[in-house]
């Protein structure tokens, strides 16, 4: 769908906190302020209904209040170690836009799987020279020609994770609804109890990061940036997600996540237009949330995952069963059960050198399990929820209407595009041809959900 421009209703405003608020700089761990988490994550709400702007403009100023944070700005921490990036708690406010667009939520819910450029017309566009003069949060609300509209946010990776997002939308959502409610979930700030130790001890290898600027044999994430990228969306219906579980069956018990990470990867390496050599080493990195294993306090929105990095060299991954990739992304999980790997991973990321390795990795990034599409502040939940744009990374995304179906979204170069659809589809395809319509009653009668 080709969609007109939005017409903003004047310039946007600041929305700062709704009540004073404590005003110093806020420690941000190592998980923080990596890097590879040096951007915002943006949210894209589609609503049958509007809520009133005044509304969520007074509600947006009082959930600040508890959430002040997101109301700062960040800064590097000084010229000497400016690697290091904190938080000033000034109060300063979040962004707010409004705007309308001549199209209606139904025309919109068509278009939704497959985000495109003109979707970013949908959240306002901060004018920055650097990631560091951006808001930790920027909201557009934009009207809809029936009475419905779009709810976009970006905020700031390096002050939220996944799970921190989905806890401060839903504060705010409560107190849109309710004024005077007390949250559900107080928020809590403090980010020490991932700092690192001093001396640091990284007593084991970490196969996600490298600490060097080594000429990688084969550069993927060089190849695919180098293409126009297509975005590519496939639903997982329970049946779905059986017929792939059933290849790995009696033999290992998986998840859902496990079973779809690991067919994905598979796929993506099947897929890339290279004559990639037999021995290439090729990873897998996934967001693993450590909150409960370094028993961090309840209320806990800062960056609370590590990636788990599944290895694999190009021939076992692709010649193998499905089951070979599981068992890698497994061990993956299991390494971040243990605290001590954690702390070593913590202490590994105190190096100014030290960068995520993406050179031949495939990211996924996990929202189906965050109750991001249960967010509603007042008008019923969202017809849709997703990311903004698609990009190289890939994300497991929640299906509006059936908690046990996730869709997967990732952009791959324009040459892979078919191939990569051939593969993904692989595994169910044929079961599904043969009429076989009874996948979720089978899924909960086998116990695979």
């Amino acid at each position: 769908m080709e969609l007109p421009d939005c017409i903003y209703h004047g310039e946007a405003v600041s929305i700062p906190p709704s009540a004073p608020t404590p005003k110093h700089s806020l420690y941000l761990s190592n998980l923080d302020d990596q890097k590879f988490l040096r951007f915002s994550i943006k949210y894209f709400y589609l609503f049958k209904k509007s809520v009133s702007l005044e509304r969520l403009k007074c509600s947006l100023g009082r959930v600040l209040v508890d959430y002040y944070p997101l109301a700062g700005r960040l800064r590097r921490r000084s010229f000497i170690d400016d690697h290091k990036l904190e938080l000033d708690c000034n109060g300063e406010g979040a962004v707010f836009a409004q705007a309308f667009i001549s199209a209606t939520a139904e025309q919109l819910l068509e278009s939704s799987k497959v985000p495109t450029k003109s979707w970013r017309k949908f959240l306002y566009k901060v004018e920055a020279h650097t990631f560091l003069d951006v808001p930790p949060l920027v909201v557009q609300v934009t009207s809809l020609d029936c009475g419905g509209m779009i709810l976009c946010t970006a905020i700031s990776h390096c002050v939220c994770d996944g799970i921190g997002t989905s806890q401060f939308l839903h504060a705010w959502a409560q107190l849109t609804k309710t004024p005077q409610a007390n949250l559900t979930i107080m928020p809590f700030h403090w980010r020490h109890v991932l700092k690192p130790r001093d001396p640091p001890q990284v007593k084991f290898r970490h196969a996600g990061y490298t600490a060097t600027n080594p000429t990688p044999q084969v550069d993927l994430l060089k190849f695919i940036q180098s293409q126009p990228l297509v975005p590519t969306s496939f639903t997982l219906t329970p049946y779905r997600v059986l017929q792939l579980k059933k290849q790995c069956v009696p033999s290992l018990k998986c998840t859902t996540f496990e079973t779809v990470a690991a067919h994905t990867w598979r796929s993506w390496i099947r897929s890339l237009n290279l004559s990639l050599p037999s021995t290439l080493v090729v990873k897998l990195l996934f967001s693993v949330n450590i909150r409960t294993v370094v028993n961090s306090a309840h209320g806990y929105y800062g960056n609370g995952f590590l990636l788990g990095c599944a290895e694999s060299t190009v021939k076992d991954l692709v010649e193998a069963n499905l089951h070979h990739g599981v068992k890698l992304v497994q061990e993956a999980k299991a390494r971040l059960k243990d605290e001590e790997y954690i702390r070593s991973m913590v202490d590994l990321l105190e190096g100014k050198t030290v960068k995520t390795d993406l050179s031949t990795s495939l990211v996924i990034s996990q929202w189906s399990k965050l109750g991001l599409e249960e967010v509603d502040f007042g008008e019923g939940k969202p017809l849709h929820m997703g990311p903004l744009t698609s990009d190289i990374y890939c994300l497991f995304l929640p299906v509006t209407g059936d908690g046990n179906a996730l869709r997967v979204l990732l952009s791959v170069p324009e040459s892979m595009v078919e191939c990569f659809q051939y593969h993904m589809k692989q595994g169910w395809e044929r079961k599904e041809e043969n009429g076989d319509d009874n996948g979720y009653h089978h899924a909960h009668e086998n116990g695979f959900l």
